[in-house]
């Protein structure tokens, strides 16, 4: 990634696949924002300047602490963990979150819908799923609630109700 994939103004990185698929335009947190900001600035990067590591570089260092950590913690189970397993994750619980495979399809960058049904596979939706559920009175409560990881449901004389997935 350069200079040239960043909108400084807008506040967005262009992302291309390693795999040619879909490009998309990832919408950066004013806070990441700030700090790639002061990044640049300190580095004085060029345009067509690289700004982090290659794909090889963090795979190594990936694989150097995955096998540090394991040895530390004596669990040889962290080595099986691939650094794509973290995008399948990723991808399998935006779809149990939001039972959206469209979405999930644009924000991995597939091309063709069959490569994201994959994942779908993998959920298995339980009608009796249970919840933690919450209430607020005030904008500072749900305020809290959502920071928490609550969902907003609805209003219920003048209770906001909240729940989320135990």
């Amino acid at each position: 990634m350069t200079l040239n994939d960043i909108d400084m103004d807008k506040g967005s990185i262009s992302v291309c696949s390693a795999k040619h698929g879909a490009p998309r335009v990832v919408k950066l947190k004013d806070g990441t924002l700030a700090m790639l900001k002061k990044y640049v600035g300190e580095k004085r990067f060029g345009l067509n300047d690289r700004l982090f590591p290659s794909g090889a570089v963090i795979s190594n260092t990936y694989e150097r602490l995955k096998a540090s950590l394991s040895k530390k913690l004596c669990d040889f189970e962290l080595k099986k963990i691939r650094l794509y397993d973290l995008r399948h994750y990723y991808a399998t619980m935006l779809y149990y979150k939001t039972k959206d495979i469209l979405l999930v399809k644009e924000k991995l960058g597939h091309r063709n819908i069959n490569n994201t049904l994959i994942y779908t596979h993998l959920v298995s939706f339980n009608d009796n799923e249970e919840f933690y559920s919450a209430t607020a009175k005030t904008v500072e409560e749900a305020k809290k609630l959502i920071e928490q990881g609550f969902d907003y449901i609805c209003d219920v004389d003048g209770v906001k109700l909240f729940r989320k997935r135990k």
